[in-house]
């Protein structure tokens, strides 16, 4: 080939003209990588969010109608038991709840089919290992930091709640294991390397264990602040013993939560442990629920663990719940709130 150099000025010219022409239709045809989350979990692949950005939460944050969850088995590798779900309580749920251990990779996958199947992905994030002070400290940014680019290049919303229950002492985050200032350090360390990853897609949910007036430790000094924190997550079964009604089980929490923030409240978990009583139970939760402008929703916990809390199981308190959920003003799409 004759060299550019021995060429006239005005080829010359022409031919940079054609290799800079070639060079950027190479960069245009550089297409972004693939967002279809075929198969499993997507560990250690992080996709780009899309060019309009991570999807915009803020009509979900408080939107008219009620959320109605639920936390089935499989969720979320599978959606197997959705359907059968769906099917006893004639409502399609909007939010699906699943848990995490920290140190896991973001199931992207899962999330997209939770979405495709019109439910908001809800991450119970759950920090056994390493502590919260390591957490603070920097130690996982690069762990954190991924799965944050995950969340975001799904492009859907995805609620997350770090390390729930964080008040009760049965957790390796709980509070015989960490400070309430390692905590609040920790959850805020998480957010700021979210938010600096583009994940704005996500709904915080802080979520507490239901408070025992005598004898339970203050929830205040646990608190993140407002601009770390979307909904407060309050967590309160229907227990076989103790606290079994609206007044007695979820008041006490959201009367000493409103002492230190508006933030709307979302009973993240919940579910009623005894078949005999269960009927006084779900009328009591969603009434409670119904009558109460600043509960956004809550989360049916319908996994056997420890005591059968399936709703299903029991026909006379399903065939209320099912009557007492066909009122419009629970459940809504998710994608027109």
């Amino acid at each position: 080939m004759k060299s550019i150099h021995a060429m006239p000025r005005a080829a010359r010219l022409g031919a940079l003209l054609s290799v800079l022409a070639l060079l950027l239709t190479g960069c245009a045809l550089n297409t972004e990588p693939d967002l279809t989350g075929a198969g499993g979990q997507d560990e250690g692949v992080v996709s780009a969010p899309s060019a309009g950005g991570p999807y915009d939460v803020s009509a979900l944050l408080d939107p008219s109608h009620k959320y109605v969850g639920a936390a089935l088995p499989g969720i979320p590798q599978s959606l197997d038991a959705l359907g059968p779900y769906q099917q006893e309580i004639g409502k399609k749920p909007n939010v699906l709840e699943y848990y995490a251990s920290f140190g896991d990779g973001f199931d992207t996958s899962g999330a997209r089919r939770i979405f495709a199947a019109g439910a908001i992905p809800y991450m119970a994030w759950e920090p056994y290992k390493p502590s919260l002070a390591a957490i603070a400290s920097g130690s996982s940014d690069a762990y954190i930091t991924s799965v944050a680019k995950a969340v975001a290049s799904v492009d859907l919303p995805v609620a997350i709640s770090f390390g729930h229950e964080f008040n009760g002492n049965w957790y390796p985050w709980g509070r015989q294991a960490a400070t309430p200032a390692q905590f609040v350090a920790a959850w805020r360390h998480i957010h700021d390397l979210f938010k600096a990853a583009g994940a704005t897609n996500v709904i915080w949910v802080w979520s507490p264990n239901i408070i025992n007036p005598a004898r339970s430790t203050r929830l205040a000094p646990y608190y993140p602040g407002d601009a770390y924190v979307d909904w407060v997550g309050v967590i309160g079964y229907y227990a076989l013993y103790g606290e079994h009604t609206w007044n007695t089980l979820f008041e006490p929490t959201m009367r000493e939560v409103r002492g230190f923030t508006k933030k709307p409240f979302f009973i993240s978990e919940t579910a009623s442990q005894n078949s005999k009583r269960r009927l006084a139970d779900v009328d009591d939760l969603l009434s409670g629920i119904q009558s109460h402008p600043d509960v956004l929703g809550f989360v049916w916990f319908d996994i056997v663990k420890r005591a059968d809390w399936r709703i299903e199981t029991t026909p006379e308190p399903l065939a209320d719940y099912k009557l007492r959920l066909s009122n419009p003003l629970f459940g809504f799409d998710i994608r027109n709130p």
